[in-house]
């Protein structure tokens, strides 16, 4: 499993609501296209974008963006986040 969890902050939220983005914890060893490929057939959603971070923790995060047809807002309910 690349997607660890869901990371709901007060920032990330605000994201969501703003800009269609959701912030993922992953496996520090997935790449960027596993990590697509893995969002949208968990939650049948067109992904437009992924950028990653490495934290000094050593844990990943990806900040995916959502194409508009797929609202984060739905994504975050479905997690539990909203």
């Amino acid at each position: 499993m690349i997607i660890k969890r869901a990371i709901s902050t007060e920032k990330s939220i605000r994201t969501i609501e703003t800009e269609n983005k959701l912030l993922f914890l992953v496996d520090p060893k997935a790449n960027k296209h596993q990590i697509k490929a893995e969002l949208e057939s968990l939650f049948n959603a067109k992904v437009k974008r992924v950028n990653t971070l490495i934290m000094p923790s050593a844990e990943k995060r990806a900040v995916v963006t959502f194409s508009p047809e797929t609202p984060a807002i739905d994504i975050a309910t479905k997690l539990g986040l909203m």
